[in-house]
């Protein structure tokens, strides 16, 4: 049970990381464009469009990949609890 706990963890981790990367490519025009932001999109789009859907975003600022992240950290917390 501790394995798979790990391993849940540290993909949890992972894709933390691919969020928090598709957010700092928004800063830079055409970032997403390149071959490596299109990876970080595909990867990151599904997840965060559900919370696109459900949260308007505030003055053009989508709020989903702060919430994303938080979800993915309460899971982790989750799992934690688990050992």
């Amino acid at each position: 049970m501790n394995n798979l706990v790990n391993i849940l963890q540290d993909l949890i981790y992972v894709y933390t990381l691919v969020l928090v990367i598709y957010a700092l490519l928004s800063w830079f025009p055409g970032a997403r464009d390149s071959k490596f932001g299109q990876i970080i999109d595909r990867l990151a789009y599904p997840y965060l469009s559900f919370f696109d859907s459900i949260l308007p975003s505030l003055g053009g600022i989508s709020f989903s990949v702060i919430v994303g992240v938080l979800v993915l950290q309460l899971a982790s917390n989750g799992l934690n609890i688990l050992r």
